[in-house]
């Protein structure tokens, strides 16, 4: 798991560093201690910052709680912890805006505060899962998808059988969506150690095609295929 890394905005410094202590101990990266929204926003600037502890009576002009608004808009990923002693319902309902991981009341409890971060740790997690398997997963239309990291074709949910040959010209299109792919490029990707004709290329790319319902690959005169789907 990558380092964890961990901003403090607490105006009590004996707090701050009763929290930094503790955090350090649980294996957490503290970047820095800071009591006010303006120190905070250039920390943040300056250092990625994954989960911010964020008192919210704190010095300044901006609360805590506005403090969170405007770094969320800035950094949505950012993961929000409040602490403070006042747990009035109006602190409660505008904290809950922000959408934070927790809201903890002070002196806090160091057990709560542990599952808390555990909890903001598996939420960036989530995310950043989240986006590679966005990355990997390409739409082609409303029925048919492509699993980049493993190679494979979806219609509607269902897993499309491919031929490995079948499966590498796939990939091939895919790479190369929306331009031109050459015979001489077929012939070199799908038969690399072997003769092949335009024959074969044509039955192959036939094949494909009846898998995909005839949709995507359109033929290039004297030239090739183009691989277009119709999501992009």
């Amino acid at each position: 798991m990558k380092e964890i890394n961990i901003l403090i905005v607490e105006d009590e410094s004996i707090v701050a560093m009763e929290i930094k202590s503790y955090i350090t101990k649980l294996g957490y990266n503290v970047v820095n201690v800071c009591s006010n929204a303006d120190d905070a926003f250039n920390i943040i600037e300056a250092h990625p910052i994954d989960i911010i502890l964020m008192d919210i009576c704190i010095k300044g002009t901006l609360d805590g709680i506005e403090t969170a608004e405007m770094v969320k808009k800035r950094h949505p990923k950012i993961e929000i912890i409040f602490l403070t002693a006042h747990l009035d319902d109006y602190n409660v309902d505008r904290a809950i805006e922000v959408n934070p991981t927790a809201y903890l009341s002070k002196p806090f409890n160091r057990e709560e505060l542990r599952v808390f971060l555990k909890i903001a740790v598996r939420k960036l997690t989530h995310n950043d899962n989240t986006k590679e398997a966005e990355l990997n997963h390409i739409v082609l239309d409303n029925e048919f998808s492509y699993e980049l990291s493993t190679s494979t074709l979806y219609c509607c949910f269902e897993i499309i059988h491919l031929t490995k040959k079948e499966s590498d010209l796939l990939e091939l299109f895919i790479e190369n969506k929306n331009n031109i792919v050459d015979f001489y490029t077929i012939e070199n990707t799908i038969w690399p150690d072997k003769e092949s004709n335009t024959n074969t290329i044509r039955t192959l790319v036939k094949r494909l095609r009846q898998k995909l319902k005839h949709k995507f690959i359109s033929t290039v005169s004297s030239r090739g295929y183009r691989f277009i789907p119709i999501s992009h």
